[in-house]
């Protein structure tokens, strides 16, 4: 088996391919032979030492993928060898070889790539989640979509096209608006040159948005529900501002943790707003919900609605150069891994 691991934390190149044996699938266990896996912002964040979830090392990190089943174990009853499958696991994804609960697989459909599978789990569930099942999202609602070029973002724009008359703002450096015009958002904002709350206050004349999408985090969970309108709702759903390359992003992580708002029940009562945080891996769990979410999401893949956005995919000797990309932010959509040849 050869996999990614995280050697120690850092902000160097600490990453290392490493082969060990195929692991042995249990009694109600499924063996994937991995085609692409998943990068995701969190990895980011755990190679620093900056995410609390992830495992210590030396690990291996990563949360989806997608390949063939080649090994079940004797309590399995619905995947059989040779299917083609998505896979979820909290950790240990990166590898060429993983066992995982026969709960934590959703078929692929035939019209369905390796590489969109893998692109699809984290990403998309997030999105989804959080329009439909926390926002519960109506026709011609207005939304603010942050970092809305990247996988997520990417995700919450498709999936915004699919309801009736909503209308996206998405921020987005201006290199990058091509793009999130391409996958829905109507205005772009390039957060480099413009204050987006003034921008998003001028062409909604005055009024505000009905739901704020905020991977940011800091003081920038204060501007976005300061943007609401009445009834509407900010929803919290990472810390990217904790982000800064080399030895000052500990000092920066810890700034932005400082200015975190902390929203109380009387002023969200007095404003009539809402507040609500998505951490989809702490939904691991909640099994049967994610299956739903991923079984619908591969339905609207079918129909034609949401297609994953591809960036690069990167092998797995050059896992460092995955991360470095969608650390400083050149990345659009996905980023994907596959085992080295």
């Amino acid at each position: 088996m050869q996999a990614i691991w995280l050697t120690k934390h850092g902000t160097g190149d600490v990453l290392e391919v490493r082969e060990s044996a195929d692991p042995v699938p249990a009694a109600t266990e499924v063996r994937v032979r991995v085609r692409f896996a998943g990068l995701n912002f969190a990895e980011i964040s755990a190679k620093k030492g900056l995410y609390p979830d992830a495992p210590k090392p030396p690990c291996v990190l990563g949360y989806e993928g997608a390949g063939v089943v080649d090994a079940v174990g004797g309590e399995v009853r619905g995947v059989k060898v040779g299917d083609r499958v998505i896979y979820l696991s909290r950790f240990g994804a990166q590898a060429d070889t993983v066992c995982v609960s026969e709960s934590q697989i959703v078929p692929m459909p035939a019209a369905m790539s390796f590489e969109v599978g893998a692109a699809l789990p984290v990403n998309y569930l997030t999105a989804y989640h959080m329009l439909f099942r926390v926002a519960r999202i109506r026709p011609h609602e207005h939304v603010l979509v942050h970092m809305a070029a990247g996988g997520v973002g990417t995700a919450l724009l498709q999936l915004c096209r699919t309801i009736e008359g909503v209308v996206t703002y998405g921020t987005a450096s201006a290199k990058k608006h091509a793009y999130v015009r391409s996958h829905g958002c109507a205005y772009p904002i390039d957060y480099h040159t413009k204050d987006y709350v003034a921008e998003v206050r001028r062409l909604t004349e005055g009024r505000g948005v009905d739901l704020v999408l905020d991977a940011l985090g800091g003081r920038d969970w204060q501007r976005g529900y300061d943007l609401l309108r009445p009834a509407g709702m900010l929803v919290c759903f990472g810390l990217a501002n904790t982000n800064a390359p080399g030895k000052r992003g500990i000092l920066r992580a810890l700034r932005v943790l400082l200015q975190v708002p902390r929203f109380s029940g009387r002023a969200l009562l007095d404003d009539n707003k809402g507040v609500a945080g998505v951490h989809i891996g702490h939904l691991w769990h909640e099994v049967e919900l994610l299956r739903e979410e991923l079984a619908e999401l591969v339905a609207l893949f079918e129909r034609g609605a949401i297609e994953p956005h591809i960036h690069r995919v990167y092998p797995f000797s050059r896992a460092s150069e995955a991360w470095a990309e969608v650390e400083e932010g050149r990345s659009v959509g996905k980023v994907l891994l596959a085992p080295d040849a």
